[in-house]
């Protein structure tokens, strides 16, 4: 059945690169219950197949406005929708909704609608930002269609940029938002009944009122896990020294702190009520003895900076956590990424390490990709090449949620050889 059983929902496709990350958005969407009508633009067909969408949907593909069996599909489409979700909105779908031209299937079926609208943009950065296209965006939104996205990223042809079509998971929560569905999950539910505890973001250790040690964590790896987990049900504690950047979304409550010993303290108090605990924060190893209460002038010369370790925060964890509690490390490198992941695992008694070597390129620190090597305790190695960090943060909770129920299992039969 699912949280969306008995929706509706007409899922739009366009003709852009994006195409093809709607074939995620059906899946996800049918795996939530609903009935999903696809329609797909002549422009779409050169991305994506519509073989591919006529077996994941719940009915097949249509395109034309004369050739399907209906004589008017775009009204019944229109009228018998709970919802249209439009992924990847094109700049040229946007103009033709927003000026209510009707050149195909889809934006006529847009026209003969009132359920509730969704649109996904997707495009280069230059066209995103012309004006005309935030003037039309703008207008949509008056009108109270929904718009999600687009993200910063990686786009074709080898651009970074604003204009990246959101994460799917995001666009099916979203389409959550707008049915009023809450407390379930877009992704079949795997994680409705799990707390999850997130570490974001780099440490800063003050030197003076002014000045700090420092690292060059964005919190994105972090935030990204958050946004996962939420999306996937969820409820989610972020700790994090970048709050404004964290996942505003619901289930997901923001925990901002500074330095180390500020995230250990909130960190140990909530970690014993937690069933994951993913720490993905670069964390200060040494903060100074002392720390001046004025600004530390150029003039004064150089001054001697003592230093001293912080509290271990992973170590400490894994210290104390409860039984069946997953604990999952992060490690980041510029060599010898196996060997070094392989003895942080060892030495901080955790379940998984996930390692990356920030000294290659889009890797770990300020992009919004990753490349990640996963060790397990059981001897498990997975390897993640570059990619999304979200895309990063679905296999990461993937290992940790079949941890946890390979603890869960052992925690059986162990109750159930003592009961005998």
């Amino acid at each position: 059945m699912g949280p969306l059983a008995g929706c509706r929902i007409v899922l739009g496709v366009t003709g852009g690169v994006a195409a093809y990350k709607a074939v995620e958005v059906c899946r996800r969407l049918v795996d939530a219950g609903a009935h999903v009508a696809p329609v797909m633009t002549k422009g779409a067909l050169r991305f994506v197949g519509r073989a591919t969408l006529d077996a994941l949907a719940s009915e097949p593909v249509q395109i034309s406005l004369f050739d399907e069996p209906h004589p008017i599909p775009h009204t019944r489409l229109g009228q018998s929708a709970d919802l249209v979700v439009v992924c990847p909105a094109t700049a040229r779908l946007l103009s033709d909704y927003r000026t209510g031209r009707s050149a195909d299937l889809l934006t006529a079926t847009l026209l003969a609608t009132r359920a509730p609208v969704i649109v996904a943009p997707a495009m280069h950065t230059e066209m995103w930002d012309q004006p005309s296209v935030a003037e039309n965006v703008a207008v949509l939104a008056d009108r109270g269609v929904t718009i999600v996205g687009p993200v910063e990223g990686l786009l074709a042809g080898g651009d970074a940029g604003a204009g990246r079509l959101s994460d799917p998971a995001d666009i099916v929560a979203a389409a959550f938002d707008v049915l009023g569905v809450t407390g379930e999950s877009p992704f079949a539910g795997d994680l409705v009944g799990f707390t999850v505890l997130v570490t974001a973001g780099g440490t800063r250790e003050p030197v003076c009122p002014v000045r700090f040690l420092g690292n060059r964590s964005s919190g994105k790896q972090g935030h990204a896990l958050a946004a996962e987990a939420s999306s996937r049900g969820a409820q989610v504690v972020c700790v994090t020294t970048e709050p404004a950047l964290a996942p505003d979304r619901l289930g997901v409550k923001v925990v901002a702190v500074e330095t180390a010993a500020q995230m250990a303290t909130k960190v140990l108090e909530r970690s014993g009520d937690v069933d994951i605990v993913l720490m993905a924060a670069a964390v200060a190893d040494f903060r100074p003895v002392q720390v001046a209460d004025h600004k530390i002038k150029k003039d004064s010369g150089i001054s001697e900076i003592r230093l001293e370790p912080t509290v271990d925060i992973l170590a400490e964890l894994g210290r104390t956590r409860l039984p069946g509690q997953v604990l999952v490390g992060f490690a980041a490198e510029t060599g010898e990424l196996r060997q070094n992941a392989a003895a942080k695992l060892q030495a901080k008694g955790v379940d998984l390490i996930v390692a990356n070597d920030v000294s290659l390129p889009e890797v770990g620190f300020e992009h919004d990709t990753n490349a990640v090597v996963l060790l397990g305790a059981d001897g498990g190695l997975t390897e993640v090449p570059l990619c999304a960090k979200r895309e990063v943060a679905r296999v990461v909770i993937d290992k940790a949620l079949n941890i946890h129920q390979t603890n869960f299992d052992t925690s059986a039969q162990i109750s159930n050889g003592d009961d005998k």
